[in-house]
């Protein structure tokens, strides 16, 4: 019968090398308080014996693991993949690793996550959480003194966020509309009640309208059931279905504008003559449509960078906490061909 190899201890490379094991340890730390080459020889023989620290005990040892929670809402949204990775990229800058989980639009699923990471003893979290009206349970967690930085805009002033300006993209996406002629606004987008993002963007949406001098109403605001395409057509057949349709479309995400320049297609609808698009996010996708949409640019790097630099002074600074802030990061549009 084979038997499991025991792991091997700073106990073990001690031996081999002659040194205590608290040399050993300070020396896999890279602790300058150890020579050169003895640090060299401790760490050659750690990797000969296949030694693999155990994080959880050094986690208890020094307060600190160096690893974050990272939990989003869902992981097939395009500027969610993108985010994520510059998260990693930017924390591996800084000597971190990332955990990830996905509540997968889930509630209990967001809970179960953020028990699950605290358990491993991570040292802060980035979440974007799946409710951006319900936030009692990740303000609880700073009152607590766990660092935690929402991935998103928030007027909350008891809680750290870093988040696109979802409401000032969508005014700009709106106002480049209004600045072309158009006078009847029609707006795309999933969740406009569910997440304070959407409801942002039809808040900016509407200030754009009201800021012009045009009446917001309330039938050119579509909102398909989720942010699939196929959903996206069938909204913009309820709202092209209106007696007095809109001349152009403002969509809170560039799937929703895909679907709009989908719906086109099919009605052979001209883009921008007859119908003009803005979508919101500049993914790959809106510029190699076979229209390249327009749509609001947002920098994720510099969103990742923010985020990460407000986590890392939270942790820094976690006995007595810093006030809380929420940092907008302001989109900019990038006018393509479909308006």
């Amino acid at each position: 019968m084979s038997m499991t190899p025991r792991k091997v201890t700073l106990a073990d490379i001690a031996a081999k090398t002659g040194y205590g094991t608290n040399t050993v340890s300070l020396a896999l730390r890279g602790s300058t308080r150890i020579s050169q080459p003895a640090r060299d020889l401790i760490r050659r023989v750690a990797a000969e014996m296949d030694y693999v620290p155990n994080q959880i005990a050094q986690s208890l040892v020094l307060n600190r693991s160096n690893t974050i929670g990272l939990i989003l809402h869902e992981i097939t949204n395009p500027v969610l993949t993108s985010v994520a990775h510059m998260v990693q990229k930017t924390l591996g800058k800084h000597g971190y690793s990332v955990l990830f989980a996905s509540s997968n639009g889930d509630p209990e699923e967001e809970l179960r996550a953020i028990a699950a990471f605290r358990a491993r003893m991570v040292d802060g979290l980035l979440i974007y959480p799946i409710d951006h009206s319900k936030l009692d349970h990740l303000k609880a967690l700073r009152r607590n003194h766990f660092p935690t930085v929402l991935l998103i805009h928030t007027d909350a002033d008891d809680i750290d966020a870093v988040g696109i300006d979802e409401r000032r993209g969508a005014f700009d996406a709106t106002m480049h509309l209004i600045e072309r002629g158009h006078r009847r606004i029609g707006t795309l987008g999933p969740g406009f009640t569910a997440s304070i993002g959407n409801v942002g963007k039809l808040q900016g949406y509407r200030d754009a309208i009201e800021k012009a001098g045009l009446t917001y109403e309330a039938e050119l605001v579509a909102t398909p059931f989720d942010h699939s395409i196929a959903a996206g057509v069938r909204a913009m057949e309820e709202l092209m279905g209106l007696e007095n349709r809109p001349t152009a479309v403002f969509a809170t995400s560039d799937l929703t504008a895909l679907a709009a320049l989908r719906w086109a297609a099919r009605t052979h609808t001209k883009i921008p003559d007859e119908l003009a698009i803005v979508g919101f996010d500049d993914t790959d996708y809106v510029a190699q449509a076979s229209i390249p949409i327009s749509s609001i640019h947002n920098d994720v790097e510099k969103l990742a960078t923010e985020a990460v630099d407000r986590l890392l002074h939270l942790i820094d600074n976690k006995e007595t906490l810093p006030p809380a802030r929420s940092l907008p990061t302001p989109g900019q549009l990038i006018v393509r061909e479909s308006s």
